[in-house]
């Protein structure tokens, strides 16, 4: 399961309205790919639509998909929000990750 924090899924409901998507009826697509100052980085984008490996959660309103390789990876994950003076953007606060890098974009297990 992934979380949403109240900051997140603020900005997440702005965002995909901004760009056309419907928060009740769309979908925020996370997923992980190699790459990345620590091996591996997270991905974040809206989506209309899953396929049949998408694993579905919703919390806080927000309807999640995860493919099936990233989903081991995200486990427990909680997407969380950051509009402070050390930079603004989505945060993954990941159990699983044994070292992320300083932007918090990529992490390894």
């Amino acid at each position: 399961m992934i979380k949403v924090s109240d900051q997140a899924k603020k900005k997440v409901m702005e965002l995909m309205t901004d760009d056309g998507f419907n928060p009740s009826t769309d979908y925020v697509r996370v997923g992980v790919k190699s790459g990345g100052c620590s091996g591996l980085s997270y991905e974040l984008k809206f989506d209309k639509s899953q396929v049949e490996d998408d694993k579905v959660f919703e919390d806080n309103d927000i309807k999640i998909i995860v493919d099936k390789k990233s989903f081991l990876y995200l486990i427990g994950t909680t997407l969380e929000y950051s509009g402070g003076l050390n930079g603004t953007g989505f945060v993954f606060n990941n159990p699983n990750a044994n070292r992320t890098c300083g932007c918090g974009e990529s992490f390894s297990l």
